[in-house]
């Protein structure tokens, strides 16, 4: 795939410009908060601290997370876009708030290149289609010809409203020619928790949210959006095996500070996180959770954010949807 090809060449050498003296010899002595979009709990949350505890061991730089969760991420959009550009506080942009919610919202209240210099690419992970046990489908064939026999009575979950996990069901939809009911939550733990629970039929999630309940028996996975299948699900076949190419999907985090942060402190940032990105705890840790660490430039992301806007921008048209709705 094309797009998984642009993902693998993002892991490049980070920048090796240095800060100033002054700011290199007080820099571990500032903690550097990071705002997540989700709750405490959500996946991406626990990449990130996994991330800052190697940082502080190699480094010595305390990485706090903080939690801003709601708005399909606009709360934490915002709080960082207001902040000193001073590089203490940096924000955990993923896939939706830089290239979908600028193509669902009329009004955005932040612009991703106007108010925002990045950092460095994260992560990136496929999501899985997973249902409750109770659903009598063991694929996604089966699961479209359940749903079309039960109109309008299937629901799924999705970790936010207009996030790739919200457009993975309504791309289904449409070319499934169903009508399952969208239920947004503000994270993954309560989409995961409310599918467990059978108040939703169906959820596309990260792999890791999910796992537990598969080998508990609660909930059964139909299908993963990568192009490959995954080693952690070898035997998951994907949508595209199963007649749904349009959902490969894979979805992404990057590091981002506020405009205006001095390009010396965005190049010790850089190479202060793609150092730990590139670590073999961090490789390991997230092989196992189903995620790959995409280190990269400032520049390269950029390049990497600008094609996703535009494919996404073409998602959003087909779908008809707005976020006011």
């Amino acid at each position: 795939m094309q797009r998984r090809s642009v993902l693998q060449a993002l892991v490049a050498a980070p920048t090796a410009a240095l800060l100033p003296t002054a700011f290199a010899q007080t820099a571990t002595d500032r903690p550097i908060r990071v705002v997540v979009p989700f709750a405490a709990g959500n996946t991406l949350d626990t990449a990130l601290r996994q991330v800052a505890e190697v940082m502080k061991q190699t480094t010595g730089q305390t990485v706090l997370v903080e939690a801003k969760p709601g708005g399909s991420g606009i709360i934490a959009a915002q709080y960082v876009m207001q902040a000193a550009p001073d590089g203490a506080t940096l924000l955990l942009a993923n896939t939706s708030m830089f290239t979908i919610n600028p193509h669902t919202f009329a009004k955005l209240p932040y612009d991703p290149e106007k108010h925002f210099k990045p950092v460095t690419n994260f992560l990136g992970s496929a999501m899985v289609m997973a249902v409750h046990a109770s659903v009598p489908a063991n694929n996604v064939a089966e699961f479209v010809a359940w749903t079309k026999a039960n109109p309008g009575k299937v629901s799924y979950a999705s970790f936010t409203a207009g996030n790739s996990s919200h457009f993975a069901g309504v791309i289904l939809n449409q070319r499934a020619g169903i009508d399952m009911v969208h239920v947004p939550f503000n994270g993954t733990p309560p989409a995961v928790q409310n599918l467990v629970g059978g108040q939703v039929q169906a959820a596309f999630l990260p792999l890791l949210a999910v796992k537990p309940h598969v080998d508990s028996g609660k909930v059964k996975v139909l299908a993963i959006t990568s192009p490959q299948r995954s080693p952690l699900a070898p035997t998951l076949a994907t949508f595209r095996e199963q007649g749904y190419p349009e959902l490969d999907i894979y979805i992404w985090a990057s590091i981002v500070a506020p405009a205006g942060t001095p390009d010396p402190v965005i190049a010790r940032l850089n190479t202060e996180f793609t150092k730990a990105l590139r670590s073999t705890e961090i490789r390991d840790k997230w092989q196992a959770m189903g995620f790959e660490a995409l280190p990269s430039t400032p520049d390269e992301f950029t390049r990497f954010a600008q094609a996703e806007s535009r494919r996404w921008a073409e998602a959003v048209k087909i779908s008809g949807f707005k976020a006011s709705e």
